[in-house]
């Protein structure tokens, strides 16, 4: 849903994921969780509450469903936002969470979907705007690059 943290996630995971009894479950979030802490609504600085939340998500997934594969998607952002006071907050903070999300990948053998490389990758190729209008939202453009991004990931001989 629009806005939603790793809190609201958790929140409605029982009804939203577990319950649907998916063999694949991917999950992407992150990125609001950064929304909240620039914005004052969050105090996890470090991420290390995100991180412990994020966990405690995908321990109880395993436990209700223990051959699902997963797929983690890291948060990504590019500097677009209409601040370019917030820039390398933003920046900082979403690599602090997708370092996260990869460690938390390893620790429960997921997949990992590589978006920041992804679109690091494809800046080389147009500018910036042209994959991500306000630094986390993508374009047309952006959300077809994160469908390749989860395609190659999920399909790579090592997922």
């Amino acid at each position: 849903m629009s806005g939603d943290t790793l809190a609201d996630l958790a929140a409605r995971w029982q009804q939203d994921a577990i319950d649907l009894r998916p063999d694949v479950l991917s999950i992407l979030v992150g990125v609001n969780d950064v929304d909240a802490l620039l914005g004052g609504k969050s105090d996890d600085v470090d991420g290390s509450a995100f991180a412990a939340e994020y966990r405690l998500l995908l321990d109880r997934t395993r436990v209700a469903l223990p051959d699902v594969r997963l797929v983690l998607g890291e948060p990504f952002y590019l500097p677009t936002s209409p601040d370019p006071g917030l820039h390398a907050d933003w920046a900082s903070a979403v690599r602090q969470r997708a370092e996260i999300v990869r460690e938390l990948a390893a620790s429960f053998d997921a997949v990992l979907v590589p978006n920041q490389a992804a679109f690091d990758s494809a800046v080389l190729r147009a500018p910036a705007e042209h994959w991500i209008w306000d630094g986390i939202h993508p374009t047309y453009a952006g959300q077809r690059v994160l469908a390749d991004a989860w395609i190659a990931a999920i399909t790579s001989p090592a997922a």
